[in-house]
């Protein structure tokens, strides 16, 4: 055990854990202001059920052995670790391993909550966490990075801190959600605090550094790379989003800026232990172009993915994967991408990408379609609750409120 790497993990938890609250102002910012309480309760309280939830079964689920698909319950209540056992391979405890991975088991759920927000009902989100995570996280996390069928298949899908598991899980995940709970009465959305999506997002880039420079799990060469390549893609990603706003409106849009910055961290983060500065600023471009044109394509549907999900994490990560198999360098990750010579590992990721979408989808349907039809349970709040607001309805709070004022 080195003490050098276990400090570094546990901070590097820390900030990973900072990203849901993150999340929580950047989503917040973005709805109006009757639904900024309910909005960021999706996410807090992500961190209360989703924590739970991993030191019983979700973890043994997604890392205990079983079959290419799926833990078993083995390490139901985290059974025989203690605290001098040290993880596979590695120099830090396993009970550190387990903090750090929960963290990426709370925020996945909690990213798709922006497809359905101002309408969904807070008590069937409740029980949709604990399903969702045990039925479509826990095995896709297996899959890739616990034994399961991706990390074997070719020469193995690489994810370095979570394209497929975290960010295309839950953007097609967040589809079929906006599918199913249907458009808002008023889909017609102006953030209600700028300041607040600018916050989110900044806490966003400053907690991805522990999410990606620690998922090589050392304090080392890597690690400093990651952390390098993170901040360069979503340098790169943030200006071209920017940049196109300016020339298409003649103004350059903060909350744009701020959806760029989002969209680079997403599509660096499977590459960021394999690829280099040239290959992160070509990751940040694309993604900065790419989901900025989802967002574009999306707006001409009947979709109502209310904060763009799927465009900015379904579609960043589908690119983040797929360009990790081409600007792969082997020096860096051990492991050579299509511009090495190495073109088959960009069919590795598309298969990677493709069952994921598949999978999440499918499953996130069938467990919403059941929830909705659960007598007391439903997924959508009444008419009358969605026009006040889901703060008052859901909570009894106004996230505003002035003196003397009702």
């Amino acid at each position: 055990m080195d003490s050098g790497n276990t400090a570094w993990m546990l901070t590097a938890s820390a900030l990973v854990l900072l990203m849901t609250p993150g999340l929580a102002f950047f989503y917040g910012g973005l709805v109006r202001a009757k639904n900024v309480i309910s909005t960021i309760m999706y996410s807090f309280i992500a961190m209360a059920v989703v924590s739970i939830v991993w030191v019983l079964w979700g973890y043994s689920l997604a890392f205990g052995p079983g079959s290419a698909f799926i833990g078993d319950l083995s390490l139901f209540g985290l059974s025989g670790i203690d605290t001098k056992e040290v993880y596979d391979g590695y120099t830090i405890p396993t009970l550190l391993f387990i903090i750090f991975q929960m963290m990426f088991a709370i925020i996945t759920p909690a990213l798709i909550t922006g497809a359905f927000v101002e309408r969904f009902k807070f008590t069937t989100y409740l029980v949709f966490l604990v399903i969702w995570v045990t039925l479509v996280y826990a095995p896709v996390a297996h899959w890739v990075w616990g034994g399961g069928w991706l990390g074997s298949f070719g020469d193995g899908a690489l994810d370095f801190a979570g394209g497929t598991v975290v960010h295309i899980n839950a953007g097609v995940a967040a589809v079929a959600a906006a599918v199913l709970v249907g458009k808002r009465k008023d889909p017609g959305l102006e953030p209600h605090n700028v300041p607040y999506v600018v916050l989110g997002a900044a806490l966003l880039w400053f907690g991805w550094f522990g999410f990606n420079a620690g998922s090589g799990l050392n304090a080392d060469g890597q690690a400093v790379n990651a952390f390098l390549v993170t901040n360069t893609a979503a340098a790169a990603a943030a200006l071209t989003w920017g940049l196109i706003s300016q020339f298409q409106t003649g103004r350059m849009s903060a909350v744009g800026v701020a959806s760029g910055a989002v969209a680079g961290l997403v599509a660096i983060t499977p590459a960021s232990g394999f690829v280099g500065v040239l290959g992160a600023l070509a990751i940040g471009i694309g993604a900065g172009a790419l989901c900025y044109v989802a967002v574009y394509i999306r707006a001409k549907t009947q979709l109502d993915d209310a904060l763009e999900v799927f465009a900015v994490h379904g579609v960043g990560g589908i690119w983040g994967a797929i360009a990790t198999g081409i600007f792969a360098v082997a020096a860096i990750g051990g492991t050579a991408g299509a511009i090495e010579g190495n073109s088959g590992q960009v069919v590795t990721q598309v298969v990677a990408v493709l069952a994921t979408m598949a999978y999440s989808f499918v499953a996130t349907l069938v467990i919403l379609k059941v929830l909705d039809l659960i007598p007391g349970l439903g997924l959508r709040v009444s008419g009358d609750e969605e026009d006040q607001g889901l703060d008052l309805s859901a909570h009894g709070e106004r996230a505003f409120v002035r003196d003397g004022a009702d």
